[in-house]
């Protein structure tokens, strides 16, 4: 008779792990979803409140590597301020990769000019580091819309 009810206490703590592991599946798969949140978030608050040299922390230093900023285009970030930041819904391409369309406005601290731009940018995920990184690089302040 003991033999039954402690198969039976087995039975039930498989099936309890079983559906802790159940459960856990869709937190696991949204923890990159946070990051990516997360991530955007954080990147949108540094361009529009902090330094060109913190965001570009969020660029992929293969792409850093590539295309060093030069002093040139430090002092042309020096020239602006960010004024807004409207960014979409990022859409995603794969698992590793999304793209997001943002509006950004800039302001010439010299002329008091504003105008604003597009910003296409690509973020790929980064399965070893567990980080999204962005690999289209800094918005080109320089391009004309």
């Amino acid at each position: 008779m003991n033999a039954r009810p402690c198969s039976r206490r087995w039975l039930a703590i498989a099936l309890s792990t079983l559906a802790l592991l159940l459960a856990a599946m869709p937190v696991m798969a949204k923890s990159r979803e946070k990051i990516l949140t997360e991530t955007l978030r954080t990147y949108a608050a540094t361009i529009r409140w902090g330094t060109i040299e913190q965001a570009e922390s969020f660029v992929d230093p293969v792409y850093r590597a590539a295309h060093p900023l030069t002093q040139l285009d430090l002092d042309r970030y020096k020239q602006v301020r960010f004024t807004n930041y409207n960014d979409s819904a990022p859409v995603p391409v794969n698992d590793d990769e999304v793209n997001q369309t943002v509006e950004i406005g800039i302001v010439n601290v010299h002329t008091q000019e504003a105008r604003s731009f597009i910003d296409r940018q690509v973020w790929k995920y980064d399965r070893k580091a567990k980080v999204w990184l962005l690999s289209s690089g800094l918005p080109d302040i320089t391009r004309k819309e």
